[in-house]
């Protein structure tokens, strides 16, 4: 607390004799999704330094203080660790590319015979943001991917597919809330049970799936099970 004096009856706050300042020097930039704003902005990552000051002038180093991350519009200041949670943008890109990889690794284990499995995949895939997503384009995609991870379709997930999988979803599962990671392996069942009952083969995809999305075992069995309840 700052000194006071009285004068003239009148309490008069005197200047603070000493004190610590912390010179921020810009090390980067970049756009990151500030808590603040809620929303994407660009911020500067600022490195700082402490100083003694006397009478509000620095005169003796204190050391290094924690970096921080400072929002160009609102100019609050954030631990670094808020670069971490992906932007707006990229959150958009990440869940379509993990429903679409869902759909796909679904696909696979089904099969491409069945117009209405890849009906309702097209469809899934659509509504997660790729517009121009259509049957065809997901039949050509699902025997590229066959190609590559040596799969035949209806064989359990085999390790090259489980990889995509992981590498689709790990990242996006930690943003999403429960209901968020229910919805997409929700979605994948739907794909499965469009043609009839789950095969073995698709089965083990979606317990892949839920196991990408930090979802028990537990509730990946009542998830699949509700998923063929009629609503």
């Amino acid at each position: 607390m700052l000194p006071v004096r009285r004068r003239h009856g009148r309490a008069v706050r005197l200047p603070r004799i000493l004190g610590t300042r912390t010179a921020w020097t810009c090390v980067g930039d970049g756009e990151f999704f500030c808590p603040g704003c809620g929303g994407d902005r660009n911020y500067q990552r600022l490195s700082g330094r402490r100083r003694l000051a006397l009478l509000g002038v620095p005169v003796l180093p204190r050391g290094e203080c924690a970096p921080a991350v400072e929002c160009a519009a609102c100019r609050r200041r954030f631990g670094t660790d808020v670069l971490d949670h992906p932007t707006t943008t990229r959150f958009s890109a990440m869940l379509r590319d993990a429903v679409r990889t869902v759909a796909l690794a679904v696909l696979a284990a089904g099969g491409t015979g069945s117009r209405t499995a890849l009906e309702t995949a097209a469809a899934a895939v659509r509504a997660a943001g790729l517009a121009d997503c259509d049957e065809e384009r997901l039949a050509a995609l699902v025997e590229a991917l066959e190609a590559d991870t040596g799969r035949v379709a209806g064989e359990p997930c085999v390790p090259g597919l489980a990889i995509e999988l992981h590498e689709s979803l790990d990242p996006l599962a930690p943003h999403l809330a429960a209901a968020g990671r229910e919805a997409i392996l929700l979605q994948g069942a739907r794909i499965a049970l469009a043609d009839g009952p789950y095969t073995p083969a698709e089965r083990d995809a979606l317990a892949t799936v839920g196991a990408a999305l930090t979802i028990c075992s537990a509730d990946v069995t009542r998830l699949l099970e509700s998923a063929g309840t009629p609503s």
